[in-house]
């Protein structure tokens, strides 16, 4: 039968034999990424060998430097274990970055291949094509000693792109749009395609690719098309093209017209059902807002920050916080010259961690605080107390409220060019 995406890699990692939704498969792993977290505890330190140590990474990210003691131990456990097993592809610190940022950077996910980690964000490499969710600390173990998993070929979403995006809509912003009209995707993948693709960069793919986890998707994932390609050219030349097969069978088929979508805010909680344009809830006070995170720490991010900030300044009462990416990513908007126009703003640039994104560090909020921000996830909790409200958005929208003080529509503040 006719695969779609999902279908068509799993298939592949597993021999190739025909498989449909429900279908249980063994498939091979391309690629397994390990993170600091994983070596809170010492099971990763009994491993006697492991399948092989070039299809393994090992990424410093969630909290670095370390805040704590407990996190120096983990640091210490994840250099023994990369230097016991010979593993080259270890990014410790100043040479780190958030996970998925570094898979990105490093060409670690290609098009047709199954990838694993713990976190759940590892859907982030669906843009590239790949087949990647995350999975439990002890499955991700066994991968690492065996190299092989199970998925469940889920039946797919697929959401037919049409139209062009306005500038200052970002993939956060077409994600939202997707999260608030059509709700939770439990047990499903979501397939991007269609003629509006072509108008969707690959920043903006890897951001919607990165939030499927929070509508509970399976799997997200795009067609490796010439796009794709040609960012992939430099760190994997060899990755060829992937497309879903002509009269593949999905649970549904939406349309998304691009045109349509405009600058959107979840409200706190969740953004199942609960996102809609920034005129819904413009004028809400805000005390931190926040730019980073595996979703929204891209380069691209940060020049739009700076782009929106220059010659403004952060509203008095208000805290505007910036984590790029990645080292890369720091110092590519070191030499462009973006970081300074956020300081100079009155934002407060960090080094590369998921630290205020899960609440850990480098940005917690407060009982009563309320929080704009361009991450991953906006639950009650999340990102310090469970007092405080966290609202999401692209980065144009949080530093434009960074400015205003106020949840605000970035396409209202005068001088900004699109």
């Amino acid at each position: 039968m006719p695969d779609t995406l999902i279908a068509k890699v799993l298939r592949g990692a597993s021999g190739g034999g025909p498989v449909e939704p429900g279908d249980i498969v063994v498939c091979d792993v391309e690629m397994t990424v390990l993170l600091d977290l994983q070596f809170g505890h010492d099971r990763l330190g009994d491993v006697v060998a492991v399948h092989d140590p070039d299809k393994i990474a090992v990424v410093m990210d969630h909290a670095v430097p370390a805040p704590s003691i407990r996190d120096a131990e983990s640091g210490r456990r994840a250099r023994a274990f990369a230097a016991a097993h010979g593993i080259s592809r270890f990014f410790d610190i100043g040479n780190h970055g958030i996970v998925h940022q570094v898979i990105a950077e490093q060409g670690l996910a290609r098009p047709g291949t199954v990838l694993a980690c713990t976190d759940s964000h590892t859907c982030a490499a669906g843009a590239f094509g790949a087949a990647a969710r995350g999975l439990g600390p002890a499955e991700v173990l066994q991968i690492v000693c065996t190299g092989r998993t199970w998925h469940q070929v889920p039946p797919t979403y697929r959401y037919e792109l049409t139209g062009a995006k306005h500038p200052w809509v970002n993939g956060k912003d077409v994600f939202l749009h997707v999260a608030g009209a059509y709700g939770e995707a439990t047990g499903h993948a979501l397939e991007f395609g269609g003629p509006g693709l072509a108008t969707v960069p690959m920043s903006d793919r890897r951001t919607i690719a990165t939030q499927g986890a929070e509508v509970g998707a399976d799997f997200t994932i795009f067609p490796a098309d010439r796009i794709c390609l040609d960012h992939l050219s430099a760190t994997a030349p060899e990755a060829t093209p992937l497309e879903p097969d002509e009269g593949a069978a999905y649970a549904a088929v939406r349309t998304v017209d691009l045109d349509q979508v405009s600058p959107m805010v979840a409200l706190p909680g969740t953004v199942i059902g609960n996102a809609g344009p920034v005129g819904d809830v413009a004028g809400t006070k805000v005390d931190q807002a926040f730019i980073g995170s595996c979703a929204n720490g891209q380069l691209t991010d940060l020049e739009t920050a700076a782009r929106v900030l220059k010659g403004h300044r952060v509203a008095s009462g208000t805290r505007l916080i910036v984590t790029p990416a990645s080292q890369r990513i720091y110092a590519q908007a070191s030499r462009l010259g973006y970081l300074a126009d956020l300081v100079e703003a009155g934002a407060t640039v960090t080094n590369p961690t998921c630290g205020a994104c899960f609440g850990y560090h480098m940005g917690v909020l407060a009982a009563g605080e309320v929080c704009i921000t361009a991450s991953t996830r906006n639950f009650k909790g999340r990102m310090g107390s469970p007092d405080a409200e966290v609202y999401m958005a692209s980065p144009a929208t949080v530093a434009v409220s960074a400015i205003r003080g106020v949840i605000s529509d970035v396409r209202e503040l005068d001088g900004v060019p699109a």
